[in-house]
């Protein structure tokens, strides 16, 4: 299975002093990607075609369950095979990653002594080593993904307008095959959760936006002394099981402000796409209850101790966190008020949920509709 586009061009956007060789991390991440399941050409085609045919498909389911984008034109999606993805991703990382690295990058220029710039491309290529290695390890894991950063076609400046929507061809027919799903229904499932998020950002004008902006201000606030994260990480270690995750371990106190308001964001998203994976119901989805009862064990049970591990360094575990919280909070607000009350949320960055609202969706409800739940009328979730 082949990437639909090529992702070329990576590392080549003039984005000032680089310590990351991107297109180097490109290389070391395809050849770190494990390899996919056994298929025959014939078999690799009809899952290309399945996917292709049923992203479309779930995109109008979404529409009708969220009212969301009803008048926007479908898009296809890129499928990919796992080198594919790691070249894909990359190209989104080097334009969403651009404010920290052009940070660093100066700070390694202020303090390179005269006469080792010859040293500079050393450097960069060994920062894509290890990046290299995780986008190889995610290449394994990732179904799909909506990327709203995605560089714009060749010729053209900045990042694409409609984003681009991957969707991994061998890691689902993996998946499908672990959890004993039935192929079509397992594929169209994925497809709902991945086109939800496409239409997130494109029928959300200021999302984008918004998005990149919380990074940026992210990326702003860090702190790139050694010692003071070192500092913080310490004093943090005694708080023992109440401490946070090891990503907030790192941040000052105005990274964790914006941190709160990304996790919030993030946390919604992923939830939302979770709520209406389901929601689609088995009109449109047969099996969708099996589909998500195998899934969320597989979720559950995790792999050995150290795919844990890792998942723990590279905060895969509070993806998963994202998952459940916020699809608990998409289910609690739209029981409460219904879908189209919900898409208040929707209406501009004041309305997104705050990371303690996230749990108390009845807080939410009260700032954002200002009206008691019983007084909204209800709706029913989905077709």
């Amino acid at each position: 299975m082949t990437a639909d586009e090529p992702a070329a061009g990576v590392g080549d956007r003039d984005t000032g002093p680089n310590p990351i060789d991107w297109a180097a991390a490109v290389r070391y991440g395809q050849k770190a990607a494990p390899s996919g399941p056994r298929l025959t050409p014939v078999e690799a085609a009809g899952v290309v075609a399945d996917l292709r045919r049923y992203s479309r498909e779930a995109e109008l389911a979404v529409r009708e369950v969220t009212g969301l984008g009803v008048d926007l034109p479908v898009l296809d999606a890129v499928v990919v095979d796992r080198p594919g993805w790691v070249a894909a991703t990359a190209e989104g990382m080097e334009i969403l990653a651009a404010p920290m690295v052009r940070r660093l990058g100066a700070k390694v220029a202020e303090g390179r002594p005269a006469g080792r710039s010859r040293r500079k491309g050393a450097a960069s290529k060994a920062g894509a080593a290890p990046l290299g290695a995780i986008l190889g390890y995610l290449s394994g894991k990732v179904l799909g993904q909506y990327d709203p950063f995605a560089a714009a076609p060749p010729g053209q400046a900045g990042s694409s307008p409609h984003g681009r929507l991957l969707l991994v061809a061998p890691n689902i027919v993996k998946v499908e095959r672990e959890i004993n799903a039935h192929p079509a229904d397992f594929r169209l499932w994925v497809c709902v959760h991945e086109s939800t998020h496409r239409l997130q950002f494109t029928a959300v004008p200021w999302l984008r936006d918004h998005f990149h902006g919380l990074v940026t201000e992210l990326a702003e606030a860090a702190d790139l002394d050694q010692k003071e994260i070192f500092d913080r990480i310490r004093q943090a270690i005694g708080k023992g099981a109440d401490r946070p995750s090891w990503i907030e371990l790192t941040q000052n106190a105005d990274q964790r402000r914006v941190f709160d308001q990304l996790m919030a964001m993030m946390t919604l998203l992923e939830g939302h796409a979770d709520h209406v994976m389901d929601a689609v119901g088995p009109e449109v989805i047969p099996t969708v209850g099996s589909i998500r009862a195998a899934f969320s064990e597989r979720r559950r049970k995790g792999k050995g101790p150290w795919d844990r591990l890792v998942r723990g360094l590279l905060g895969m575990d509070m993806k998963l966190k994202q998952y459940v919280q916020g699809a608990a909070f998409v289910d609690a607000v739209v029981a409460e008020i219904g879908m189209s009350s919900f898409n208040l949320v929707w209406a501009g960055p004041e309305n997104l949920p705050t990371r303690a609202e996230i749990s108390d969706p009845s807080a939410w409800v009260q700032r954002v509709v200002g009206t008691t739940p019983a007084a909204v009328e209800q709706e029913p979730a989905g077709p």
